[in-house]
Order: C-alpha cells, then structure tokens, then sequence
C-alpha cells in the first residue's frame, strides 16, 4: 500500500488503530523470568513516575493516558540504566528480550514491521528524571538501511526524502553510536552543498544526497574500521547502549555538577515511532511553548520550519518562522496545536515546553515538559498563575529558585553573547562586568576618576586596596577563597567578584598577567562574571535585570511563609539603607574593623604606634569620634530593628603595611621615620597564625580601652539616635570566646561601659551582650557561656575553618577542587553549611544554650547566611535568625520560605 496514495501517514496507522487498541503489554509483568521489569508502554505510565520512566517517557506516557496525537513507543527505565553502568556497560539481564516483546508490540499497532517491506522507524531518545536539554544523545530514523530505503522512498513518493533520512541516521548513528570524532561529517556535508552550488542543505537534491549516504559510510569506515549496521535490532540494541553511556558524557556531568543533579539517577530511553515533517509542503515541525520563557508573557510562543526535522528547528540552519505563521498554511493544527498546549498548561499547572510535527496535515506531539524560563519570566508566570488560579501563592513561592531570584538582583552577560572563556575562578561575589585591567588600587581609582570602568587584578587584597575596590566594577584574583578580603567586601558592596583564579599569574610590576600563552595588559579590556566564575578577553555585553512589581509579590507571600528572620551584614549607613530596602529585619553583624580602612586607617595606625598613654588616649578619642558618627550612620535605617555590633576582631597587623615591603623598602634605605615605626610594629605584631593568633577578644584583653572605645562611641550614637525620635535596639558582640570566664570578664567590662554612657545621658536604653561561636570549644561549652550570653552568633567561616582544620584561602583554590572531583566531600564547606560537622556543632551550642537560657537568640553570620542550603540547614536546627549582605537579603528570605514549606510537607507525610 502506498502512503502518498492512501493519503495516511507513517504514523497514521497506529493513531487510527489506537482509537481501538491502545498498544500496551497485556502482561506487563511476562519477564519475571528474566528478573526485573525494565521496559514499559507509553500506556503503562504516568507523569508521577518521572524517577523510574525519566521526564521524557513520563510525559509521553501522560499525554498518551489523556488522548493527546502522541506517536506510539514504550520506555527502558532508569532502572536499567543505572544497572547498565554498573554492569561494566552491558545491557543487564532480560533487557534485550522486553525490548524485542516491546518492539513486536509496536509493530503490531502500527501495521509495520521494523527492517520489512512496510518499514517501521524509530528514535532513540534520552529522558532523565530532571530536564537535561541537549545533554545526552539522540538517534533518529532508526530501522532504515539499504533495503527498507528503498521500501520508504516508493511509499512515500519521496526518493529525496528517503535518502535524506538515511542520511541523517548515518550521521547521527556515526557520531553518537560509533564514535565518529570531531566534524567529519559536516566537512562533508559542506563540500556537498559547495559541489552542488545551492544555499545549503535543504536545496540539495536527491542525487546529491544519495552520493552524500556513500560518503557518510566511508566517512564511518575510514574512522571506525567499521560498516555501518545495517541490521535494524543490531542499530537498535547499539543505539540504546550509546544513550545510556551518554549519561556519563563529559557535558553531561557538567551540566549535572552545575545544576546540582546526582549522577547515580540514570537516564531513561524513549524508543518512538518516527513520524516526519520534511515529507513536502504539507508537513513541519515546530517547539512551542505555553508562555513566552523570556518574558514571562502569558502569550504562546515559539518557532516552527515547514518542510523540516526537529533538529533543523533548533540547529539555526535555516530561518524559522513565528508560531502565529502556522495558521496560514495549516489553520486546522494550529487551532489543534493552541488547543492542545491550553489544555498541557492547564493540566500541569505550568508552562509548557512542546515539541510537535506535522505530517501530511497532521499534527502529532512528539514531547512536553515544564518549560526552561529566565529568572524574570519565572518571578512572572508564578505570580501570575497564582492571581489566575491556577496555582496557590503557596506553590507560586516554590516555583521560583534562590538561584533565579539572584540572577534577577546581578548584572549577567548577555544571554545570546558570543564569548570565549579564558580561564575560571571562584564565583565569589555574584554579576558582571567589564572594563579595562588596572593591577593596584590606586590606578584604579585613578582611572574611574577619569568615567573608566575598572576591573581591578590582583593577586589578593587588603584592606589597603579599600579605595580600589571601591572605584572598580569588579575584582579578579589569582589566590583567596569565597570568604577572602575581596570576595567579602565585594559580596558586600554588590560587586562581581573572581577568587583564587590559580591559572592567572599576574606581575603587578610589569602590569601585565597571564593565562599560557595568552598575556593581558594593563588597559586591555576584560569581563568577569561572578555567579559562574567565567574570565573574558575582551568586552562582553552586559545585561540589568530590572525586576517588575511580580517580585516585590513574590517576596511578600514568601514572608508569610518563613520561620526565620533575614539579618543583613551591613558595616556603613548606606549598606543598611540597601540592606532595609530589600527587607532585611536587622543588621546580624556589622564588622567595625571596616570603619578603620580608607582615610580612617592612620588613626588606628596612630593607636597602634603610641608611645605614651596620652598619645594612646588621643588617638582613641579620634577614632571614637569618628567611630561614633558611623554608628549613628548605621543606627538611623534600622529604626526599631536590632543592630548586632561586632567588637574589633582582626589581628592589629591587619592595620599596618605588609612586613615584607617595609623590610625591603627598609634595605633600599627608602623608609622615613614613621615607616622605621611602621616597621617595628608589625614585627611586633607579626605571627605565625595570625587568624589563631592575637585577635578577637584575645586583643581586647590585651587593649582594654579599643574595645572600651568602641562600646562608648555605638552607645553615645544609641543615645542620639534615642534622643532624635528613632528606636535604637543595640546588641554587643564579643568575638572568638572560647572560655565562659573569658566571656564574663569582657562581658562585664562592657556593661560597666554601656551603663555609664546611659546613666552619663539620663536615658533609659535596653541593650543585649552576646558572643560569636566561631570555635569549636565555644561550641561545646555553649551552656556555660550563656549563662552570661544573651544571644549567640555563629560565626560560620571560622567555625568552618577549625572544624575541618583548613585554612579556607588556602584549600579553596588548589585542595577543594580535588576533594570534590574525588567526592572525598559532597560540597565545599565554606560554600554550604556541613551539617555533619559544624551543623552538629550549632545543634549542640544551641540545644545547651537555650537549657541555661531559655530566652537566648541564636543566628549565624558567616556568608553561609545567603546559601539556600544553609538556610534549609538553620531551618532545621530551629535557628532564630540568618544573615548575609544586602544583596542577598532577597535570596535568603525566599530560601527561608521554601526550607519552611519544605518541612511542612515533610511533616505532613510524616
């Protein structure tokens, strides 16, 4: 029978059939004897079994189960998959025998036989339990050879067509089955569109294919030593064992490392009837989508080719035309198309990717899944589905990520730009930018004072480079980690931010760096992107997202929602006036050693250099002035809120100029006599371990009047800001406590300090006193602690670093990335909280805190305060609060939302 003159489709058949007999196993269970069942009917699943059938099959299967046009086909579980890799790569037991009961089955609905006179073809398609686009592999057009070519090309009255079709088997079969390497076949393929002297492939002629289906077998054979199979089973059984191992495909496993997915879940294989929109006029191919995925636009959206493939679609050989332009040629699928994505939308309750093609007139549903969408367009379709009624504001919240709401706060490279990356560090602070490379703060802040947009390059920072971070756009360096000087200082300015970038060797002298045998200039242009850590030559175009009135919507319900309270880690008056505009609730910590960098650094210089205790006093007296000023600065957007203040904390050697430069500069003979002062104290204050050394409360015990001076100046601004109408809730922090007795003693100190200024005023000012755990002892001797603390702070970095005896700068760039390729640990713990270790550690100083105190607070501060999984972590523990920088107070208060929905579910399946 031929197709062209019956009228029907290769496919039609099967859908006619359908109507009567939907193909199913009538024993779903016959291979017991083989062992377990591995292979299921389209009509056999359901969208609910996404893990076993993968997304794919469980959609196919769903949409099958309502009565959608979907090709007929069945599904090899993930199941088999997972056994596969761990049979040394060979298809499991009882496989290869459902595959073939499948396989008949499949014959039998659709009147065909696969390798017969009325030929049967299929695709081979991946389908993991989570969507991974483009990913694994995709053979089409299995079944034909030389033989059924010929069965096909007088059926469909398309010798063009059928040569065609063979030859994208042989080109797909090459590459993913028989491991063609490199561009092989589409040298090919341009020298036969050249020879032919047409535009391109599509224009070539049934001749000219047919020559380019020999071409493409030696192309296998010279590189494979191999025919090409022209048994269809044989294609068939190699073409399911090549999707299986594209699992562990290289980008496979990076999209899974960057998306967060497991690599033990295994793909899935959809084995389908082929249908075919490049039959002729009559015929096309499309990817539809529900709503627009860039914008959120409650419109359809897509692109459609007549006359194509699915892959010509999104392979940008040819110009597609507008989903609206189906109506014109083909008014009946399109209604049927509209009809059919309304009723996918409304029956998953989201936006719908679909994938569809029409043959001789009709329309047929090849795949759906929830639909890929940019940050902006998810904050919209959540917000507008839950006003539709179509979700609650409950799962409006959950549709949208930490990750997706954080790309919505940050500069980002333009989606569609062309780029090549030069190397990668850490994303240490999130956004991009671009600019010319300055190599020293103060070129820096030179040239942006000149309009330039700045990249500053750095081997690290100090506080020294202040100012220059300040002038620059961004921040590039080849040492530190996530919690390093310039990516905590930029996290807190809202910069992007680049660490321990170890392929970069910069010479700071010769204003140059360089990556191999690539070298950048001072001057020369560069672009940074901190959310993936990505290094560009050159400039990279760069996109503002402006979040619309759908976000501030979203962030409301996720408030309704969450358990724990959103701090901000502020150090200015204008980091807290960020941090209250995105809704923070309180500052968790400011860091005052801030406030003596930049023109204030000679006045703590001058403290630490006193001779004399009256040059001592008079230098503290000008920094508590000073002190003061910023504080009320800090106090004033945070009305009625809690400020939690951090006394000093870093080692005083922080504050003087590198050792190493003064001595060199001291045997250059170039050092006047502040700098031979210079240079004596920081041999003085030089240590071993600085960051286990003389700082924190160890430093107030041993300078009583800085920590004094600092507890006058914050109450002397409470004071003014209480006097000027505002509502001050000051809160005290001592840090690195690792004793109850040491606790007291600077506690005491600063309550006798804190009442004097309140009795000195004659005004009445509640206050709180509490500590940062940051070390494991404080930790454990938690209960003893508080029976004087009235709130504890864990200061996570720290506590991070001496759990797991690492110093984080240091690990991060040379020794974390092994551990983690090794899987010695599941994430870097100084990016996500180690519930093991340090999670246990917060469990217990919280738990025997609150038994000596019941009325304690307890937050953390570290940057784990903006990690969602964290978050989800202090969640858990029952923390009171989290926080983090300003910008990502936004993050961390929708993560907080979705870690108390979370437990909420849990608890009501418990």
């Amino acid at each position: 029978m031929s197709i062209a003159t019956a009228g029907t489709s290769l496919c039609r058949q099967a859908a006619v059939r359908s109507r009567r007999h939907v193909y199913h196993r009538e024993d779903p269970m016959d291979a017991r004897t083989a062992g377990r069942r591995y292979v299921y009917a389209f009509a056999d699943g359901n969208k609910g079994q996404r893990e076993l059938l993968g997304g794919k099959g469980a959609n196919l299967a769903e949409m099958t189960r309502i009565g959608l046009p979907v090709p007929p086909g069945f599904i090899i579980s993930t199941d088999a998959c997972r056994d596969f890799l761990a049979g040394r790569e060979t298809l499991p037991e009882g496989l290869w025998a459902q595959v073939s009961e499948h396989l008949d089955a499949l014959e039998a609905a659709s009147g065909r036989t696969f390798g017969g006179s009325e030929p049967l073809l299929v695709s081979v398609r991946s389908g993991a339990a989570f969507s991974m686009p483009g990913m694994m592999d995709t053979i089409l057009n299995v079944g034909l050879n030389d033989r059924t070519l010929e069965h096909i090309a007088r059926a469909t009255q398309d010798e063009r067509f059928a040569w065609d079709a063979y030859r994208r088997l042989l080109q797909l079969f090459g590459k993913v089955v028989m491991g063609v390497k490199g561009g092989a076949f589409e040298e090919e393929l341009s020298k036969a569109v050249a020879n032919a002297g047409v535009r391109d492939e599509i224009a070539l002629g049934a001749d000219h294919l047919r020559d380019l289906t020999a071409t493409f077998k030696s192309v296998i054979r010279a590189h494979t030593g191999q025919e090409f199979p022209q048994e269809p089973r044989r294609q068939l059984r190699q073409a399911i064992e090549a999707v299986f191992r594209s699992w562990n495909g290289r980008r496979a496993r990076d999209y899974r490392r960057h998306e967060g997915i497991d690599d033990d879940l295994g793909t899935a294989v959809n084995v389908q009837q082929m249908v075919f929109g490049n039959l002729g006029e009559d015929s096309g191919t499309g990817v539809a989508f529900t709503r627009n995925p860039s914008t959120g636009e409650p419109t359809p959206y897509g692109d459609w080719l007549p006359g194509a493939q699915g892959e010509d679609v999104v392979a940008g050989i040819r110009m597609t035309q507008k989903l609206d332009d189906l109506a014109g040629p083909f008014p009946q699928c399109h209604q049927h198309l509209t009809a059919v994505m309304d009723r996918l939308e409304r029956h998953y309750r989201d936006m719908c990717d679909i994938e569809f093609t029409i043959e001789r007139s009709r329309l047929f549903i090849l795949q759906t899944r929830v639909g890929k969408r940019t940050a902006a367009a998810a904050v919209r379709m959540a917000v507008d589905m839950a006003t539709e009624g179509l979700i609650d504001d409950r799962e409006a919240v959950t549709r949208v990520t930490p990750r997706q709401l954080d790309q919505l706060l940050h500069p980002q490279f333009e989606p569609d730009a062309d780029y090549s990356v030069l190397t990668r560090g850490l994303n240490a602070s999130p956004g991009a930018a671009t600019g010319h490379v300055r190599f020293t703060a103060d070129d820096a802040e030179a040239a942006a004072n000149k309009g330039e947009h700045v990249i500053l390059v750095r081997p690290e920072t100090s506080p020294d480079d202040l100012h220059g971070l300040i002038a620059a756009k961004g921040v590039l360096t080849s040492t530190g980690g996530l919690v390093s000087h310039a990516a905590v200082v930029a996290r807190g300015m809202g910069k992007p931010a680049i660490c321990g970038a170890a392929d970069i060797d910069i010479d700071v002298a010769r204003r140059v760096f360089t990556v191999g045998d690539v070298t950048v200039h001072e001057d020369d242009i560069i672009s940074i992107d901190g959310t993936t850590g990505e290094v560009v030559v050159g400039e990279v175009p760069v996109r503002i997202p402006e979040p619309g009135p759908e976000f501030e919507t979203l962030l409301g319900w996720a408030d309704h929602f969450r358990a724990l309270r959103v701090h901000a880690n502020a150090d200015t008056g204008e980091d807290a006036a960020v941090a209250r505009g995105y809704g923070a609730e309180g500052i968790g910590l400011c860091r005052t050693e801030h406030m003596f960098l930049g023109d204030r650094l000679p006045i703590i210089q001058r403290v630490i250099l006193a001779d004399t205790q009256e040059e001592a006093v008079a230098a503290l007296d000008e920094l508590g002035r000073v002190q003061e000023s910023d504080f009320a600065d800090l106090l004033e957007p945070m009305d009625g809120l809690p400020v939690i203040v951090r006394l000093l904390d870093p080692p005083l050697h922080e504050f003087l100029p590198d050792l190493t430069e003064l001595v060199i500069a001291e045997a250059k003979d170039e050092l006047d006599d502040e700098g031979h002062q210079l240079l004596q104290a920081a041999r003085h204050w030089q240590e071993f371990n600085p960051m286990l050394g003389t700082r924190g409360c160890r430093l107030g015990i041993l300078k009583p009047d800085l920590y004094r001076m600092q507890v006058r100046s914050l109450m002397r601004a409470a004071v003014a800001r209480k006097r000027a109408g505002g509502k001050p809730i000051v809160e005290i922090m001592i840090p690195l406590i690792v004793a109850a007795a040491e606790f007291r003693l600077l506690a005491g100190w600063v309550r006798a300090v804190a009442d004097d200024v309140l009795a000195e005023a004659h005004v009445d000012l509640p206050y709180k006193v509490g500590t940062m755990v940051e070390t494991p002892r404080a930790a454990l001797t938690a209960g003893a602690i508080a029976a004087d603390a009235e709130f504890f702070s864990f200061g996570t970095n720290d506590l991070t670093q001496m759990t797991f005896g690492f110093s984080r700068d240091d690990v991060q760039g040379r020794v974390m990335p092994r551990y983690l390729a090794e899987q010695l640990l599941p994430v870097d713990p100084f990016s996500s909280l180690d519930p093991e270790g340090v999670g246990r550690l917060i469990e217990i100083a919280s738990r025997e805190g609150r038994a000596a105190r019941p009325d304690l607070e307890v937050g953390i501060c570290g940057e784990h305060g903006g990690d969602p999984q964290s978050i989800r972590l202090c969640h858990e523990l029952e923390l009171d609060y989290v926080s983090c920088s300003p910008y990502r107070i936004p993050v961390a208060r929708l993560a907080a939302a979705h870690a108390a929905l979370r437990a909420s579910r849990h608890d009501a399946s418990a």
